[in-house]
């Protein structure tokens, strides 16, 4: 089977047959041009909101703060706050790559505050929730 794959700008011919891939033609990938310069004005308006929301939990409760440790979108928050927490317990769970990952309790604690909430796109080091 033929394949035409587009990465990074240029489009890939791609040809397929029992497991083994052989690259036929590369070339430089043309949009329209009345169609190309709306999306990317859209995609770098847009660029700056997500960026302002992990920055907006800047004003953080003290305590000890759990981050994410990786990138990801978060998939439900299990905690409030004001809850009672044990050490391994469930605090949020985090899709990253296709993989449920678990981030729990590092200690037995009280939830100050939560940092984050279901749908939400998160970075390495994003603040989730604050424990005391």
């Amino acid at each position: 089977m033929k394949y035409k794959v587009t990465l990074n700008g240029k489009t890939y011919e791609v040809e397929v047959e029992a497991g083994k891939a052989v690259l036929l033609d590369e070339y430089e990938a043309l949009a329209p041009a009345k169609e190309a310069p709306a999306p990317v004005a859209t995609a770098v308006a847009a660029a700056p909101a997500p960026a302002a929301a992990p920055a907006a939990p800047v004003n953080l409760a003290a305590g000890e703060t759990v981050n994410a440790p990786m990138p990801g979108n978060i998939l439900r928050v299990d905690v409030k706050e004001g809850d009672k927490v044990k050490s391994g317990q469930i605090l949020v769970i985090l899709e990253a790559m296709k993989m449920e990952n678990e981030i729990v309790a590092p200690k037995d604690a009280t939830v100050v505050q939560v940092a984050t909430s279901k749908g939400a796109v998160v970075e390495t080091g994003t603040p989730l929730i604050v424990l005391a």
